[in-house]
């Protein structure tokens, strides 16, 4: 018996290993189970009277992978030598493969054999937790579809690190194990099963009989790649011509997808094509190389920390206040049916709440709740979700043109067109029907929240939960709070999004809150080089090649130019003398008012959609109205006043107070606007760059492009100081002062 992991022996001499990590819900590895497991294997080899092992979990999933927690603070690079941090890395390669093959020789352990272990996976098994039941001679899984098993380890920058690179394309070849290695898309059990990943799949209760009854039955195994004459399947080496096909295929379509800006993509095809050409042993040591290589670099680092450590930390409530009693939402009130509206209906029902979605008339509402049908139509066709679930959430949206149906409600959210008079008018006629300690939020993404609680009397329950379109797919939720919104209140929007399983951050208030303010700078400052004479395509390109999902002037049409000339336009209104004029507000303004050209909502803005619905283009008519200079700027250019802009404006709102934290930011960015992912968020982005040589690069480009670059006088204090976002082994980062 270890921390970690139960031993018992039956009567014919069969150990079962249970991990059973303590005090958490999901087994993974850590420093202990990989010490438990070494100790577990060594009694199981050593002990005469143990035939063989199967390997089974305490709790309902298998085993999640690595402590990504652990591998964070190694990513923050450890005071010890290279051998040292190589010798850590290899460990849990080593202790897999001393199970693999009993710590024989090669020659003996194609004579003889070795021990048989087995794997009774019972749940998902992901990362770590698949490469442990690979090094398994025999693989039984239960026969749920919802089972993962899979190698998702790209997904945070790094490539599997326990043989996986190995003994997944030795036993599937080399083509479908590097889509699944660099993708991380998980096989389900009978997939995995046909494949000859598993060997067995059986009912649930039936899993730890079946592994223990094979190893009873078996008296020595040995692993395919171990046998004399082993060849890939499909084959391998550098002189094998359809392995030589492959990797020419595989590098230029994840290049592709990448950009180059992920090094774990280009390590995992290399280990793929190194371990292909040598022994397995030597195989692994390659693995080990790479996986170190990859958790010294900054990508792994900043992407560990932003889309794992902090995402899941906001998720599990770090940002909600102490002392207030959590709260379900059982019945919300959704003012306006449009996309926002309707999204958070869907999303709402979905976790299921009652929802009286509230529109100007029940036709207009009815059409709301149409996003919802066609959403649990598309689910049920595809068998995501049975007839019967699908028409309980529908029958949980009450659509409605009378405000008193709201009465009863838990929560209010307003997603009604983004004008003070409109708004005002849903306010107070919602105010007049719902209990007195009912809070009312907007879905504002523009207005400020201190300006709109104005229209309601208690401003202390007045709060911004600005949603992301589409709803339903974006994960990020930003929490705004207005000048006198009160820690309760928070609280309660903070349950809420819990309840959606969305992600949270919570912001000050300001014009543009956040995500809106930062994400506009992107947007604008493609306008901004098309007016200069930048040629269109080359600003795509940039924005796609420093990370961004897509190119600011596609942004552009599918936020629409209209919208951002009306934005523009009750933001110059409203700020009178203080507002400071865009380069991109003649650009806009010639787009709408001139050309009429409004984005994809009319079929011409930036792009030409065609009727016939084929591919998009870039409008040729760009460079006949802003005709295109003699001289271009190189691409580093392009993608650094791209980047530098977006960074330069989140750092505004940190000093600003608009931001609570680093973490927020990176999140926010990343999640609610898409900023390169692969950087960790603006906030790592800077820190990778080193905040003095961000400042000197803003600098640059203020005095070449005009003052939108300046850094903030913050940066100028850190970069004096020696200072960055995120400390040595500090997660959050950096507080701002309004924190």
């Amino acid at each position: 018996m270890t921390d970690t992991i139960r031993f018992e022996v039956d009567s014919d001499g069969v150990a079962l290993l249970t991990i059973d990590l303590p005090n958490a819900n999901m087994n993974v590895f850590n420093a202990q189970l990989i010490d438990d497991l070494d100790t577990c294997v060594d009694r199981v080899l050593s002990d005469d009277a143990i035939k063989g092992a199967v390997i089974t979990s305490g709790k309902p999933a298998f085993l999640a992978g690595a402590d990504l927690n652990m591998l964070g603070g190694q990513a923050s690079g450890a005071e010890i030598s290279l051998e040292e941090q190589f010798a850590g890395t290899f460990r849990l390669n080593s202790i897999l493969r001393k199970m693999e093959t009993g710590g024989k020789p090669a020659k003996v352990l194609m004579k003889e054999g070795t021990k048989p272990f087995a794997a009774a996976v019972n749940g998902l098994a992901l990362g770590g937790g698949l490469e442990l039941v690979l090094a398994c001679h025999h693989r039984v899984v239960a026969d749920n579809p919802k089972i993962q098993l899979g190698l998702p380890e790209v997904q945070v920058g790094l490539l599997p690190g326990g043989g996986g690179t190995q003994r997944l394309p030795r036993l599937i070849g080399i083509q479908a194990a590097a889509g699944a290695i660099t993708t991380g898309k998980p096989f389900n059990p009978v997939t995995a099963q046909g494949l000859g990943i598993v060997q067995a799949v059986v009912p649930l209760e039936d899993v730890v009989k079946t592994a223990t009854d094979w190893v009873k039955n078996t008296s020595s195994a040995i692993a395919p790649w171990d046998k004399k004459g082993f060849k890939f399947p499909g084959g391998a080496g550098a002189m094998n011509p359809a392995a030589v096909q492959t990797f020419v295929g595989a590098n230029a379509m994840a290049q592709k997808q990448t950009q180059h800006n992920y090094p774990a993509i280009q390590a995992i095809l290399s280990c793929l094509y190194e371990g292909g050409i040598v022994n397995f042993d030597t195989a692994i040591k390659i693995e080990s190389k790479y996986f170190l290589k990859l958790l010294k670099d900054p990508v792994a680092g900043n992407m560990i920390r932003s889309l794992f450590i902090n995402k899941q930390a906001v998720e599990k409530g770090s940002l909600r206040p102490d002392g207030f009693e959590r709260k379900t939402v059982k019945r919300l009130g959704m003012l306006g049916a449009g996309l926002m509206g309707a999204g958070v209906a869907y999303v709402s029902a979905k976790a299921g709440m009652d929802v009286v979605l509230l529109d100007r008339d029940v036709a207009s509402a009815e059409k709301g709740k149409d996003y919802s049908r066609k959403l649990v139509e598309k689910g049920i066709s595809r068998g995501k979700v049975t007839q019967e679930k699908g028409d309980a959430l529908l029958e949980r949206i009450h659509t409605t043109d009378s405000y008193d149906d709201l009465k009863d409600c838990d929560l209010i959210i307003e997603a009604v067109f983004e004008a003070d008079d409109i708004k005002k008018d849903v306010t107070e006629k919602t105010e007049a029907v719902i209990g007195k300690d009912i809070v009312f939020a907007s879905n504002t993404s523009t207005l400020p929240i201190t300006g709109l609680a104005k229209n309601f009397t208690r401003p202390h329950q007045f709060i911004g939960i600005h949603f992301f379109s589409p709803v339903d797919k974006m994960p990020l939720v930003e929490i705004i709070m207005g000048e006198k919104t009160d820690d309760e209140t928070l609280a309660l929007a903070l349950d809420y999004v819990a309840q959606i399983k969305k992600t949270p951050i919570v912001v000050n208030d300001s014009r543009g809150f956040y995500t809106s303010r930062c994400f506009g700078t992107y947007v604008q400052e493609g306008y901004a080089m098309v007016q200069e004479g930048v040629k269109p395509a080359l600003i795509e390109n940039a924005g796609k090649m420093s990370g961004m999902p897509v190119g600011p002037l596609a942004v552009g049409d599918e936020v629409a130019l209209d919208l951002s000339y009306k934005v523009g336009l009750a933001t110059r209104k409203a700020l009178g003398d203080k507002y400071v004029p865009s380069p991109a507000d003649s650009f806009v303004e010639k787009m709408v008012v001139e050309l009429e050209r409004f984005g994809r909502k009319n079929s011409k803005g930036n792009y030409v959609y065609p009727e016939d619905g084929s591919k998009k283009y870039l409008w040729s008519g760009l460079g006949d109205h802003f005709p295109v200079a003699d001289d271009q700027p190189t691409l580093d250019e392009v993608e650094s006043r791209l980047m530098v802009r977006q960074a330069v404006e989140a750092a505004r709102c940190f000093e600003e107070g608009v931001l609570i934290d680093a973490s927020s930011g990176d999140i926010g960015a990343i999640f609610g606007w898409g900023f390169a992912p692969f950087t960790g968020g603006p906030f790592s982005f800077i820190d990778t760059m080193g905040v003095a040589e961000f400042v000197r690069e803003a600098d640059r480009l203020a005095q070449a492009y005009g003052p939108r670059f300046t850094p903030p006088q913050m940066l100028r204090d850190m970069a004096e100081k020696g200072e960055t976002f995120y400390a040595k082994g500090d997660t959050r980062g950096r507080l701002a002062k309004a924190a």
